[in-house]
């Protein structure tokens, strides 16, 4: 059995940050892959709220007090989306059982201006977390991350930001339950 941080990352698993990780952008972070290629990876940073919000970013959707997410550093001057439930846009690829990301913008807005999306069920992203080829994995085998094959996605969805982090490294067990409780400046224990 490979060691969870040894995993091959694929769309779909999650990448939890080791918790010695300095760089701002990802300090107990948990990334959703959305897309692992030969030219790159492409992901969504689950635990990182932004100060804005949906209908400040969407005229259309003006009425919404939805909370908006870092997806990451890059380009923070666009607008992604994941779903959980039955896929529900032309266009959205599916990264787990039920899991959704992005689909047809446009319908999208149609549906929640009618209120046929359950809000709980959707997030939505400012900027990503990207990759060039090969970067993912040397990270990896670096040991800046680890990678989670196992989550149930919809917990992950409804967890709380701030505790995403640790709750996962707690439920992945063994040694990562030890890692979910390790102190963010360690010189302070």
């Amino acid at each position: 059995m490979k060691e969870n941080s040894r995993i091959d990352p694929k769309s779909g698993h999650l990448l939890i940050s080791k918790p010695f990780l300095q760089d701002e952008n990802f300090v107990r972070s948990v990334v959703l892959l959305c897309e692992n290629s030969e030219s790159g990876a492409f992901g969504l940073v689950l635990n990182k709220l932004s100060i804005l919000k949906l209908g400040e970013l969407v005229d259309d959707l003006s009425f919404l007090e939805c909370d908006v997410y870092v997806g990451g550093p890059v380009e923070q001057n666009t607008l992604h989306f994941i779903y959980y439930g039955e896929k529900l846009l032309d266009g959205s690829i599916e990264l787990g059982k039920n899991l959704w990301w992005g689909g047809d913008f446009n319908q999208l807005v149609s549906y929640l201006n009618q209120s046929l999306i359950d809000l709980d069920n959707i997030r939505f992203f400012i900027g990503y977390s990207g990759w060039t080829e090969g970067q993912l994995e040397a990270e990896i085998e670096d040991n800046t991350w680890i990678v989670n094959d196992n989550t149930d996605l919809e917990s992950v969805l409804h967890s709380s930001p701030e505790e995403l982090w640790r709750i996962i490294l707690k439920n992945m067990g063994g040694e990562y339950q030890v890692l979910a409780n390790y102190p963010i400046d360690p010189r302070l224990n």
